[in-house]
């Protein structure tokens, strides 16, 4: 007997992966741009400096520190938390490396460049571990806890910079944004370097499913033996860690940092592109490799916005319309009324077929 899966039910299985709806979306956002301009997936060298260019290079970029938010952000929603402080930790982050540059005595050195990168990484991690601390063992709700954090981390940068926008020079910290390997963006290749760390440590060794446990019942995983106080320790300060290096991606570019625009809102294209790429704000499901998908969704919807030409006032609006669509499309429900449908129309010719009601 044959019980090998058939095409139907396979192609069933893929239909219900977000991550597959997640591609669908890129592709078909890359389509529309293509429409607009048959050139827009060209990939050129650029003759003075040999490095790789074109649209796709910059949506690469863009989608560096998407990326390292969406994957610290899956790790704290698969806890059944949430981390609402990780677009204030990169402003943090900014100004702390910045300031850093700004007064020390040899700013323009490799020292200074990794110094500032330690410090920053350094009070991420900080304030990410006062999250865990306080959800963990005070018993406080994730959501006001980093709310409460996310406000905490602005006020901070703002102390940090005295409320000014600082700039420094550096060019071995400018490199991290603008440098390139082999031809590609230094800043895409040390993102995928650390998400597929990340990755490969927890889908190899049992904390994933340590920290999916949390998330579905933490009263069984504690009496399983599991100790969650210390799991969201870590799991909020590598969710800031990784923010903060969101935040070096992000004010190494212009050497800036704007403490009210550093990191604005980006938690929330952190929250989408986990819950785009399959992960549940329930807890208990874990899907980085969906959150890296949604990641470069995000970053490909942004330039779709400013390339299609849409107005800044109805920026938010098309953007929420495409993921609108894209969760319907994903909806177990929306599906089964199409397939509802498609039924129906298939069995009309049947029940109007003369030769059909004869036999009967």
């Amino acid at each position: 007997m044959n019980t090998s899966p058939t095409f139907a039910a396979r192609l069933t299985t893929i239909l219900r992966k977000p991550l597959f709806w997640g591609l669908v979306a890129i592709a078909l956002l890359l389509l529309i741009n293509v429409l607009k301009d048959p050139t827009y997936l060209s990939v050129r060298v650029n003759p003075t400096t040999g490095n790789l260019a074109g649209n796709l290079l910059d949506i690469l970029r863009a989608a560096s520190p998407i990326l390292m938010l969406a994957i610290g952000m899956s790790l704290v929603i698969a806890t059944g938390g949430i981390d609402l402080s990780v677009g204030s930790v990169m402003a943090v982050s900014g100004a702390v490396s910045m300031q850093y540059l700004k007064n020390v005595d040899e700013p323009k050195s490799v020292a200074a460049a990794l110094l500032a990168i330690g410090m920053s990484i350094a009070v991420g991690a900080a304030v990410g571990m006062i999250s865990g601390l306080l959800v963990a063992y005070v018993g406080l709700q994730p959501f006001i806890t980093t709310l409460v954090m996310m406000l905490a981390g602005r006020g901070l940068a703002k102390v940090i910079t005295s409320g000014q926008n600082t700039s420094s020079t550096n060019e071995y910290f400018r490199w991290i944004a603008n440098g390139y390997v082999f031809g590609f963006p230094v800043v895409f290749l040390i993102a995928v370097a650390l998400a597929v760390i990340v990755i490969i440590v927890v889908r190899r060794s049992a904390l994933g499913m340590m920290i999916v446990s949390i998330g579905i019942n933490p009263k069984a995983s504690r009496m399983a033996g599991i100790k969650p106080a210390g799991l969201l320790i870590t799991v909020y300060a590598v969710s800031a860690m990784l923010a903060s290096l969101a935040g070096i991606f992000s004010v190494s570019s212009v050497m800036t940092v704007d403490v009210s625009q550093t990191g604005y809102q980006m938690e929330l294209d952190a929250i989408l592109a986990v819950v785009v790429g399959g992960g549940s704000l329930a807890g208990g499901k874990l899907s980085m490799g969906g959150a890296a998908v949604g990641a470069l969704l995000i970053a490909t919807l942004d330039k779709t916005v400013v390339f299609l030409g849409v107005p800044s006032s109805a920026t938010p609006a098309f953007k929420a319309v495409v993921i609108l669509v894209l969760f319907l499309l994903q909806a177990d429900r929306v599906r089964n009324l199409i397939r509802f449908r498609r039924g129906a129309q298939a069995a009309v010719p049947e029940l109007t077929d003369p030769k059909a009601s004869v036999a009967a």
